[in-house]
């Protein structure tokens, strides 16, 4: 197998199980365990992409999820090519095809490098200096070269057939990372019985122990420690290990989010099984162990392929068996880099070694190097890089106390390790709403106060020793679990502390080095200066005008070098310069895992009544309403839907009619405060309402507006049961939980929605007492007995109902509730029943004709958000004694009372043919000037079968003042005449309703 680059020994990966895959077409060999990255390199490759801007060559950076140069194409099959992968974090296997970005017409030779020769132009934030003139290029020119220039990678155009799953889960002690301090929490909370979740981005539990060679804990070589550690996690019933899972969200009360990856690393396994899964997990505590981030040296050329961070370096030698250079410099301003050089060196690696420290500020370290053989130069600066498609030297020079620097030198290589410290992982605590602090010691800002019930420990916490993680570690989870036990542990001192660097010495001139900051939007740190310069002193604001920060790593390598220089521009202390703002998600998620299941059938999901099915045999057409799919109207063969909603309206005028109303909102409110709590949700008094009586009730929002719409009955003295619209359902009962819950915790109640459990049989029309009369059982419908806006419990059918008499038509008419498992059954006999009296089923349609004609409101159609009681002639409804209730104060405002509000109206043209559009805009004068001055629109419009024209109804301004007059309404062709008259259409007295 041809991997020149492959070591001849070590490492996790599994040398008995070769796999390959592709890269630009060409064959990559490696092994079980290797990622994208590692078998590249063991091939030798470290040409891998091209840069945002300048189209510069770009390669491996990192061995994790902040990498932010080696982004590919990733390509698992048909229907399943994803842009922008890490190559770091994608796990080779078999079959898989991954190409390189950002180039034409290919990665080698790149047309797009001519910007990189017109770097000068395309300083930090040409774009907004650029563009201005002429006017007339921006549609034709700019905008599209800006558009096409946008985006890094192709999206996808085949449809996505990996399924991704959704999980809810609880826990008390969510432990974020599972490298040593991440360990020592869930071995410690797991001890106590507590059920625990440990998540870890990672192909395996360990972070750092991965790849530690030379460490050992409590006297045993820290693999051994950690496969001890992951057998007593995996054996206990409590604890849920989830390796491939990034905790990307941190939320309100201890709620986050996990995406877990579960096959993608498998080959074959696509359409088996979720390719994502999406937790969402509650947490009564949560540990944060997500270590810390590697900052870059920022010098001359520091983005060559082949200059990685030296962390990085150690991990490819010791974790993935691969040597990324046969000559590696290492370039360091601390001490963790010589550990690297230390691996580098055992690995039979020539290794040299550039501290930007003068030798009196290095450790033990220093020593430890030289006497393994490598050549260390302390107290020299990186001038910069030589070499083309891969890094070739490293110019180096002595500098002085004075920061000058001496005389050049170029020490050849084919790979740098550079370290300029370490940056805590601290996105998920600061989305917490956690402060942070600014620890000068540590150059870093490191968790402070906590806002939630979390913890931070390890190098999240800007703890680097190991011994000192792992007990930060175990205290971190004890203390999440209740518990007061403490471990102490023992492990091999780790070479820690550095000297901070925002840019590092050169000879050369500042304005010609492009020494980058951020390695994938091309930033510099002369872009930082310059944006300084500019007047661009928030970090946010320079975030935003030089885009650093801004790229899919969202600055895990770049924040910490562009804010010291930040600072240093501005004469500031770095806290005084701040953060930029850490946002979820902590690393690019798909948007597979977020929608999950809720794609195709389920992305709107229709729900259907028990009556659909009788419904659908018997010819009826749909139409969907809120999430649900209704009857629209009944044809009989030959008729379209204007004969059949008139056959339909004259059934229910004449006979009777048969309506599912199931999809009614409905909420159980029970308690002894039930009435108090429905005085202050409505408008109208309900501590008088008798049980067995039925009220209309209007509810508005603070703002005094109307919410929604529905009758209730009074079941008992403690018991409402409220209807809603069909569509108002949830946003009612969250406007009563929120209240209930924020501003009246005293009220004894409890709120349930009970939509489901009631299904709602609509009989309307004149017979509709002389239908049901056979079937029901202990209800005396008489009209005395049972009078209008009046509700009994008794039985129809044999079934348990509360027997509404309500009428959304105008005509005697009952709603019959009735547990929905049987509904269908009562449906079904009642429909039997009826077919003497020529029982006709009508639809939503027929539903709006009639209501219309009696001038009945739909809230959503006759409301728009900005409609008030009195808008609709309802003002009559305010109880005038009640104190107080939602919405009351508003109610009083200049704006509310002012007059020339709309006001609800009807209109009936002067032709009775016809039908006016809604939403049609209604003018006094069709001959004044452009910009005509509206009156208002057209809210419903129908044709009336029983009044034999068309009727409508409108908001119109001032309009009850406006009765008798003649307005205008705009048409397809021009304009309609209209009168204004009172909005009730048919029986105005309500002889029908009370027969």
């Amino acid at each position: 197998m041809a991997q020149p680059f492959r070591l001849s020994r070590g490492g996790r990966i599994d040398r008995t199980r070769p796999i390959s895959f592709t890269f630009n077409g060409r064959t990559i060999r490696g092994f079980q365990g290797d990622t994208v990255a590692s078998a590249l390199l063991a091939e030798g490759r470290h040409l891998v992409g091209r840069s945002f801007k300048y189209h510069r060559t770009r390669g491996i950076l990192s061995h994790g999820s902040d990498e932010p140069s080696a982004l590919l194409s990733v390509d698992r099959g048909p229907g399943r090519v994803d842009p922008n992968n890490r190559a770091s974090v994608v796990e080779a296997r078999d079959g898989l095809k991954t190409r390189s970005q950002n180039h034409w017409p290919s990665l080698e030779v790149d047309i797009g490098a001519v910007n990189d020769l017109l770097s000068p132009v395309f300083v930090a934030g040409f774009y907004y200096k650029t563009f201005m003139w002429p006017r007339s290029f921006w549609d034709k020119v700019y905008e599209p070269f800006i558009r096409a220039a946008a985006g890094l990678g192709k999206a996808p155009t085949e449809p996505d057939p990996d399924r991704y799953a959704n999980r809810h889960a609880h826990c008390d002690v969510l432990i974020v990372g599972a490298g040593p301090a991440g360990l020592a929490a869930a071995l410690a909370a797991a001890r106590t019985g507590k059920r625990v979740i440990l998540a870890d981005e990672g192909a395996e539990p360990g972070g750092s122990l991965l790849h530690e060679t030379r460490a050992e804990i409590d006297g045993r070589p820290a693999a051994e420690w950690l496969s001890a550690a992951l057998a007593d996690l995996d054996a206990r019933e409590n604890v849920i290990l989830l390796p491939r899972t990034t905790v990307f969200g941190y939320y309100n009360h201890n709620h986050v989010a996990l995406a877990e990856r579960v096959t993608d690393h498998l080959p074959g396994a696509a359409g088996t099984a979720p390719r994502e899964r999406l937790w969402q997990v509650r947490a009564a505590e949560v540990v944060l162990a997500g270590g810390a981030h590697e900052r870059p040296l920022v010098f001359a050329d520091n983005d060559r392929p082949g200059i990685l961070l030296a962390e990085s370096v150690r991990v490819f030698i010791n974790r993935y068996g691969v040597a990324p250079g046969r000559r590696i410099v290492f370039a360091t301003s601390g001490a963790s880099a010589y550990t690297a050089a230390l691996d580098a060196s055992a690995a039979g690696l020539a290794v040299a070694l550039v501290d930007l420290r003068p030798e009196a500020e290095c450790g033990p370290e220093l020593q430890r190097l030289r006497a393994a053989g490598v050549e260390v130069l302390t107290g020299h600066t990186v001038i910069g890089s030589k070499g083309r498609k891969r890094v070739a030297g490293l110019v180096v020079a002595p500098v002085g106390s004075d920061g000058r620097c001496g005389t050049r030198r170029l020490l050849p290589c084919d790979c740098v390790g550079m370290s300029g410290g370490w940056t805590p992982a601290v996105h998920l605590f600061s989305q917490s709403r956690g402060k942070l602090v600014y620890d000068a010691a540590l150059d870093a800002f490191v968790p402070g106060t906590s806002a939630q019930a979390e913890r931070s420990a390890g190098a999240a916490k800007g703890t680097y020793d190991l011994a000192a993680c792992l007990a930060e570690g175990d205290a971190a989870g004890a203390a999440a679990a209740g518990s007061g036990e403490r471990r102490v542990f023992t492990a091999t001192p780790t070479l820690t502390g550095f000297r901070p660097v925002r840019v590092m010495p050169t000879d050369a001139d500042p304005a010609k080095v492009r020494a980058f900051v951020d390695f994938q939007n091309d930033v510099t740190a002369k872009d930082i200066k310059l944006a300084v310069r500019e007047g661009f002193h928030s970090i946010e604001h320079v975030k935003r005008y030089t885009t650093t920060g801004m790229a899919t790593d969202q600055g895990k390598t770049s924040n910490m070098n562009a804010l010291g220089i930040v600072a240093g521009q501005l004469d500031k202390a770095l806290p005084g310069v701040g953060t930029t703002t850490f946002r979820p998600p902590y690393t690019p998620v798909t948007f597979g895992a977020l929608v999950g299941p809720a794609r195709h059938a389920l992305f709107d999901p229709i729900r259907t009544t028990p009556i659909h099915g009788w419904a659908e045999a018997h010819g009826a057409l749909f139409e969907n309403v809120a999430l649900w799919r209704r009857a629209w109207y009944f044809p009989k063969p030959g008729e379209d839907m204007h004969a059949a909603v008139a056959r339909e309206c004259a059934a229910v005028r004449d006979t009777v009619g048969l309506f599912d109303a199931s999809t009614l909102g409905k909420i159980e409110i029970v308690g002894p405060d039930a009435a108090e709590f429905m005085n202050r949700m409505y408008i109208n008094p309900w501590t008088k309402l008798e049980p067995g009586r039925c009220r209309y009730g209007l509810m508005l929002k603070e703002d005094g507006y109307i919410l929604d719409d529905g009758v209730v009955a009074r079941v008992s003295p403690d018991c409402f049961h409220v209807t809603t619209t069909t569509g108002g359902a949830a946003r009612v009962l969250a406007h009563m939980e929120d209240y209930l819950q924020t501003e009246w915790p005293d009220l004894q109640v409890f709120l349930t929605s009970t939509t489901e459990q009631w299904a709602v049989i609509a009989l309307q029309g004149p017979k509709a007492r002389a239908v049901i009369e056979p079937l029901v059982e202990d209800i005396d419908l008489s009209p005395d007995a049972f009078p209008h806006m009046a509700m009994r419990t008794g039985r129809i059918c044999g079934v348990p109902t509360r027997l509404f008499r309500v009428s959304f038509t105008g005509e005697l008419g009952f709603e019959i509730n009735v547990p929905s498992d049987q509904a269908l059954a009562v449906w079904e006999a009642i429909y039997a029943a009826g077919q003497p009296h020529g029982i006709t089923p009508y639809g939503t349609e027929t539903m709006h004709v009639l209501r219309a004609e009696k001038g009945y409101i739909i809230v959503g159609q006759e409301t728009d958000g900005t409609v008030t009681p009195d808008d609709v002639g309802l003002a009559g409804m305010i109880a005038k004694t009640k104190k107080d209730f939602v919405g009351k104060r508003s109610l009083s405002r200049p704006d509310v009372v002012a007059t020339g509000r709309k006001q609800l109206v009807g209109l009936v043209t002067e032709d009775p043919k016809t039908v006016l559009d809604e939403g049609a805009q209604i003018v006094a004068d069709p001959n004044q000037p452009i910009p005509m001055r509206m009156l208002g629109h057209v809210t419903s419009s129908y044709w009336s079968p029983a009044c034999e024209r068309s009727i409508a109804m409108a908001l119109v301004a001032d309009g009850r003042a406006l009765q008798g007059r003649i307005l205008h309404v705009t048409t397809p062709g021009g304009f309609a005449r209209a009168t204004v008259v009172e909005p009730v259409f048919l029986d105005p007295k309500g002889e029908r309703i009370n027969a």
